[in-house]
């Protein structure tokens, strides 16, 4: 789950983490009375939208005085702002932040997330802040330092200060070395304790009245420890999320729209992605991921069609459900009644391997949908299959 930058900077603020002075608008009026009450002669005014990039779009402005804060201000909010995470559609600019402005000295770039092979917390940093962090790792990836956090032991405080040194602030201002460290180290507990997937702050910021300030944030939560925070799960912003993702998490279906035409309801993440991936190779384009779970029923397999169907793309529905937990004739007895309930009036590939495969195969064949319900003998018959029946 994403949040705004202003939510994220109001948690990390609690993990003793250094950010600006800010107030959030909803109306030009609302702006400039922000930045009157923040006081100063410079300030910005930044689009709250979950994607990266807004800068390069023109949501991100710096205004010196009130009659520009008004200026920006009418010009962002409203806007379908455009940028690469959101796509040629673009998302709309419901409210803004706007933040003190600063004398920067130095930008830099920090991250936490999972590595995965290592099986630990890591801390990404760098001296290239401001930038996009892929394009540094393409061009220079010897400017990216990583800290590697043992899960038993945590960051400790030498790491911490080793981050400092490596990103060069003793040669900027040794008085920042360790307020950096302490930053450092309230980043990780923050991913830690709020269950994150992702802590980005991209730039932090040396200022030239001695402070380490996180300038920029974007906090992902994991999906599967909301339950542990409430308080996190209620910053959701609903009108952010695709509506379809939306209405699949209610149901605990993992459902990410994309652009093809084959629509994919599948058991399993790592087979989802392999399902995608041998469609593409038969020539046709996934409309979606859909990983309806280990333990696939009639209710999940109903509702996965009724959020693909959604999709108006969608000329063709690939299922691709490996029965290991589950057997296969109650899957096919599923799709079959999820057939009929849905009335689905686009072709439907199946290919169900695993337990009671065969007695699978005859539900299916005896479902009396004829050619619009099709079983299949292995994945590659099925993905050629659905990109003739989407063509």
């Amino acid at each position: 789950m994403k949040i705004h930058e202003f939510q994220a900077k109001q948690v990390l603020s609690r993990y003793g983490v250094p950010v600006p002075r800010s107030k959030v608008a909803e109306s030009v009026e609302e702006a400039v009375d922000a930045a009157r009450e923040l006081g100063g002669e410079v300030w910005v005014v930044k689009a709250q939208i979950h994607a990266g990039g807004r800068g390069k779009g023109g949501g991100v402005k710096v205004c010196r005085g009130l009659e520009e804060v008004r200026e920006n201000a009418e010009k962002i909010l409203g806007m379908q702002l455009v940028t690469k995470q959101t796509g040629p559609a673009g998302q709309k600019v419901l409210r803004v932040l706007i933040e003190e402005g600063m004398e920067i000295i130095k930008e830099l770039y920090c991250s936490v997330l999972v590595d995965r092979t290592k099986q630990s917390v890591v801390l990404l940093a760098s001296t290239e802040g401001g930038m996009d962090i892929e394009e540094v790792a393409a061009n220079t990836p010897e400017k990216i330092l990583k800290i590697f956090a043992d899960p038993s032991l945590g960051l400790l405080p030498y790491q911490a200060s080793e981050l400092a040194y490596g990103l060069g602030i003793d040669q900027i201002n040794p008085k920042l070395l360790r307020p950096a460290a302490k930053l450092f180290s309230s980043l990780y507990q923050t991913f830690v304790h709020e269950d994150c997937s992702l802590v980005e702050i991209n730039p932090l910021v040396l200022t030239g009245d001695d402070r380490v300030v996180a300038l920029d944030a974007k906090l992902s939560f994991d999906d599967n420890a909301l339950f542990r925070h409430r308080d996190n799960a209620d910053m959701r912003d609903l009108a952010e999320e695709d509506p379809l993702e939306t209405e699949a998490g209610e149901y605990e279906l993992n459902y990410i729209k994309l652009d093809g035409s084959i629509g994919c309801m599948v058991n399993g993440a790592g087979l989802a992605m392999g399902t995608m991936d041998i469609i593409k190779t038969y020539g046709g384009e996934p409309a979606n991921f859909l990983d309806v779970g280990g333990t696939a029923t009639e209710e999940t397999v109903e509702k996965g069609f009724q959020i693909i169907t959604q999709d108006p793309n969608v000329r063709c529905i690939l299922i691709n459900i490996f029965g290991g937990i589950v057997r296969c004739d109650m899957v096919a007895s599923g799709i079959v009644e999820a057939f009929r309930k849905v009335n689905l009036q686009i072709p439907v590939v199946v290919r169900l391997e695993g337990t009671n495969a065969e007695e699978a195969q005859k539900i299916i064949g005896s479902s009396g949908f004829g050619d619009r319900l099709q079983m299949a003998d292995g994945l590659g018959e099925a993905a050629e299959m659905a990109v003739a029946a989407a063509a």
